[in-house]
């Protein structure tokens, strides 16, 4: 990766981004900021620039996304799968059609959204399954660690059960820090990350304090029916990136 101005300021630009939507809606949402981060470099050196990065935001967040925050039971049973799908991912990482992976979860993703809103856009609250659980674990583990995509897995889990906006984003929040310290260490055995990334990674960290800030500010002006809008708008976002880079990836 070139060392310019250009790459140092997109970069930022890009890790903002996901700070704030981590203040915000708790994490799962990273994939919005990554298209910043492809104009300057590769998904994969994108991917091993984020990795040490996404442990740094997530112990910042725990600042305001506290242990009373969390959805404990849910934890119990998301945890194990989350661990086990990111091993299997880095498993599979060579070998899987990261295009066809996309695609799929795009498609999920979007039925998962068209199906609420053809229930008329309001949160029916339903029972824990452990089966879905530890299914929506395993999901996100291996999307996460392939794409870092693992948001949509665990909001069709969680979006259901209409935790409170706090506990909704608490709960994934931390789910979301066990998930990325665990993926650390086999994206840089991946990748490897050069000089020049860890330079970039270094000018990055500073912008994780006024990134998550900010977006727990706009957490706590929004009420529960305006969060749980904006997550389902967001998954339909991140389900036509992933269907784009799933369908270009093909078509290039």
């Amino acid at each position: 990766m070139e060392l310019t101005v250009t790459t140092v300021l997109v970069a930022f630009a890009g890790v903002f981004l996901i700070c704030f939507m981590k203040g915000a809606f708790g994490g799962g949402f990273s994939i919005v900021g990554i298209p910043l981060l492809s104009f300057v470099m590769d998904p994969v050196t994108a991917g091993g620039l984020l990795a040490p990065l996404f442990i740094a935001m997530d112990v910042y967040a725990l600042r305001y996304w506290k242990p009373s925050t969390w959805s404990k039971p849910d934890l119990a049973l998301l945890l194990p799968g989350l661990v086990l799908g990111i091993g299997l991912g880095y498993l599979l990482f060579r070998v899987m059609d990261h295009r066809a992976v996309a695609i799929v979860m795009a498609v999920i993703t979007l039925i998962f959204v068209a199906l609420w809103l053809v229930g008329g856009s309001d949160v029916t609250v339903r029972p824990r399954s452990s089966p879905k659980a530890v299914a929506a674990g395993l999901a996100s583990g291996v999307t996460t660690m392939v794409a870092h995509s693992g948001g949509p897995p665990l909001a069709m889990y969680l979006l259901p059960l209409g935790l409170s906006k706090e506990v909704y984003a608490g709960t994934t929040s931390m789910f979301f820090t066990v998930g990325n310290a665990t993926k650390a260490v086999p994206w840089l055995l991946l990748v490897r990350p050069a000089g020049n990334v860890w330079i970039v990674m270094a000018v990055c960290l500073l912008a994780i304090p006024a990134g998550v800030w900010l977006g727990w500010g706009l957490h706590g002006r929004l009420d529960q029916r305006q969060i749980y809008r904006a997550c389902y708008g967001l998954l339909v976002v991140t389900a036509l990136k992933l269907l784009w880079d799933g369908i270009s990836g093909y078509l290039g």
